[in-house]
Formats: C-alpha cells, structure tokens, sequence
C-alpha cells in the first residue's frame, strides 16, 4: 500500500513520523504536524542547521507552549532523533551519554492532555535500522511502551502517528508501524496526502534533500 492510499480518508492522523529507504536507494524520513485548535494551528518548522524546530507563526496569539513547541529533530553524532516531543532532549542526552532511547523513556509517558492523552511516537535512525516507540495510554491510566527495530529496505517505508483518525476525544494510534510501499521524490507524495483542512507542517530528508512544508505560509502566499 502506498502513503496516499493509506492516508486517504483519514482526517486527522495528528503527528506523523515516517522512515526508509526509496527505490532508488536513498534514505528517507519525516515529520509532520497537524492541528485543529488555533493554538496548534500557529504552528511552523524552523531549521537550524540540520535540526528541526516547531516554532510559533504568530507569537502574539501562543496559548500554551508547553506541547507544541519543541525540538522535533536533533542529531546526537551521526545518529538522527525525530519526535513529537521534548523527549527528544532526553533521547539524544542518552545517546550521547552511551546509554539508549528505551532508557530516556522511562521517566516518559503519554502527553498530560487530557481527554485526548497523546501518545509520545519517536524514532532513532541508525546506521542498520529504525528504532521507533511509542508510549500510550491504557484504560486504567498506566503507560504501555512499545519498541520496534526495524531494517532498512529498497522501497519500503514505515510510518507511525498519533491518532487512528478525528474524534473527541481522539483515538489513539493503534497497533505497531504500519510498512507502506516507499517513493521517489516522497516530499509531495506525503504533503499531498494529509488532509488539506488541517495539515500544518512537514519536513522530508531524502537523501541529502530537505523539504520543507509550512501551510500558514503557504496561506499567505495564495
């Protein structure tokens, strides 16, 4: 299944990270940010260097920063974090550190957001594989942490997201990283397939190519 099919219908599938490797060979990862309240509508990536921040589009109208603003992508060596979070400080200190992502997680759990209680998705790219988590809430309010390594392979991508869909609250993203058929020149593919209404950002590395998406700007420009 490609991205588009898999995308196609679901409204609202929140923070998205995916990551592989296209046909051609060329290593691919990205992040995306939807919303659906203007706090989180007022929203756009900044890079600086080769690392990803969420920052502000209008600082005058920021309600709470707390849960949108944060470090998306940072490097720890040659090793790549992408997160929805600030557990991308605590994974790469752990790197850095010599110690793993599971370990930073421990002290995590899902998002203090209630009803929704967001899930916490990261990814650790490394030299062989993925390593993507997730922390989510269960019904009796405790933490359930789920890790997968995953290989690298020609023309396969893997994606993970916050939320199955729209809803309030809304329903956590369900089950374990979804392996969907990898394209070439991917940046348009993925921006196309998050639904127009409340897409916000994305950024796509392919290769040494970096995209970058930011709908408010794009608003301005129309």
């Amino acid at each position: 299944m490609k991205t588009s099919e898999y995308l196609c219908g679901n409204r609202y599938p929140g923070r998205l990270i995916a990551a592989g490797v296209t046909p051609s060979g060329k290593l691919v990862y990205a992040y995306a940010i939807m919303g659906r309240s203007q706090n989180s509508r007022n929203r756009v990536f900044r890079l600086k260097g080769e690392e990803l921040y969420t920052e502000p589009y209008d600082v005058g109208k920021v309600q709470d920063p707390s849960l949108i603003i944060y470090p998306a992508i940072l490097k720890a060596g040659n090793t790549t974090i992408v997160t929805n979070g600030d557990q991308t400080l605590d994974i790469r200190q752990a790197l850095l550190s010599g110690k793993s992502a599971e370990s930073a997680l421990e002290a995590r759990t899902y998002e203090p957001d209630a009803p929704n209680y967001t899930p916490r998705i990261s990814l650790v790219v490394g030299k062989d594989d993925f390593e993507f988590s997730i922390l989510r809430r269960r019904e009796d309010g405790s933490c359930d942490r789920s890790y997968w390594k995953l290989p690298k392979k020609a023309g396969v991508i893997y994606m993970i997201h916050t939320y199955d869909g729209d809803g309030n609250p809304l329903p956590a993203f369900s089950g374990s990283p979804k392996v969907l058929e990898s394209e070439d020149s991917y940046a348009p593919v993925l921006w196309k397939s998050l639904d127009q209404e409340n897409r916000i950002s994305l950024y796509v590395r392919e290769g040494d190519d970096i995209r970058l998406y930011n709908a408010r700007e794009e608003e301005n420009e129309n």
